[in-house]
């Protein structure tokens, strides 16, 4: 690819990354995950019994495998990091990346952003035929209009918006580069 064409790409991406609205840059948003590793591993409090991190695909498993391993410097705990896949839109079917026994184990759910809490809700399903010690949740940005009764337990940055606003957590390479308004 010619030297030039890759420059006009490159300041293309840069203008549009300035035209973002960000709420979160890259730095921010690892101290808000450090920060959400750092409450659950107070909340464990010395519990040995596993902790499961259940990722929402796709963002979601991202923060999960982020929160796992940053966990792993505070507790002892076995920590498992599985995903969950359904349609955000209109979830159905939901089916675990792992068939797992969730009895006596800590859940977390985790995902990028909360909009409506029916994703956080629906991923609850599979773990209704099991007696986990807890379930929680844990998201990096909340937005405050909630249509199901789902209140994130571990919030990165709670935001109120307008309806139509949407937020993006923005995810190069595994790596979460911040989040912005759309």
């Amino acid at each position: 690819m010619p030297v030039a064409f890759i420059v006009v790409i490159l300041t293309i991406q840069s203008v549009y990354m300035e035209q973002k609205n960000y709420i979160l840059n890259k730095e921010e948003a690892g101290q808000k995950l450090h920060r959400m590793a750092l409450e659950l591993a107070e909340d464990l409090n010395g519990d040995l019994q596993p902790v499961i991190i259940i990722g929402i695909r796709n963002n979601g498993t991202i923060i999960a495998e982020k929160m796992g391993v940053l966990l792993k410097s505070y507790v002892t705990n076995e920590i498992k990091i599985i995903s969950v896949s359904m349609d955000k839109s209109r979830p159905g079917k939901v089916t675990l990346s792992e068939q797992l026994n969730f009895d006596d184990s800590h859940v977390v759910i985790a995902d990028d952003v909360t909009n409506s809490g029916k994703a956080l809700l629906y991923a609850l399903k599979p773990l209704l035929d099991f007696h986990p010690k807890t379930i929680q949740t844990l998201v990096l940005v909340e937005r405050m209009h909630k249509l199901f009764p789902v209140k994130p337990d571990y919030v990165g940055l709670s935001v109120a918006t307008t309806l139509q606003d949407h937020i993006q957590v923005e995810v190069v390479d595994g790596e979460v580069m911040g989040a912005y308004i759309d």
